[in-house]
């Protein structure tokens, strides 16, 4: 995987720390959203909010309401979480994603633990990493 891929993910990661020793857990996800994508721009990153991504079904676009929580540098994606628990549904949603927009590598983060680091896991190429 490329350096690019592997810095993004170290911003992204380190962003999420601090947002989390900011406000713990316990808030809703877009709090976290909305601080997180503030900090990513503060360190230069380029990010999209709420990205819409449509399925392509025999030539057509179909939009089926996925958003993607936040596009960082035009190619990855990362995918918020505040709940007690990761299930495999949430980790489908961020595949479902990475599949039907065309990305490499994302992040699902769960900021409703103690230690962030629990509530991380990476995925490429839509296997886990």
């Amino acid at each position: 995987m490329g350096r690019h891929f592997n810095d993004c993910s170290s911003q992204v990661i380190d962003s999420c720390i601090k947002v989390h020793s900011l406000l713990g857990p316990g808030l809703i996800e877009s709090a976290y959203e909305i601080c997180l994508a503030y900090e990513l721009r503060q360190r230069g990153a380029h990010v999209i909010r709420q990205l819409p991504v449509a399925i392509r079904y025999g030539g057509v676009q179909i939009d089926a309401g996925f958003r993607i929580d936040l596009l960082v540098n035009r190619a990855f994606v990362v995918e918020l979480k505040a709940v007690s628990k990761l299930l495999p549904v949430h980790e489908a949603q961020l595949l479902s994603y990475l599949k039907l927009g065309g990305f490499r590598v994302g992040l699902l983060v769960n900021f409703h633990v103690l230690r962030l680091k629990d509530g991380i896991r990476r995925f490429v190429n839509g296997f886990d990493d």
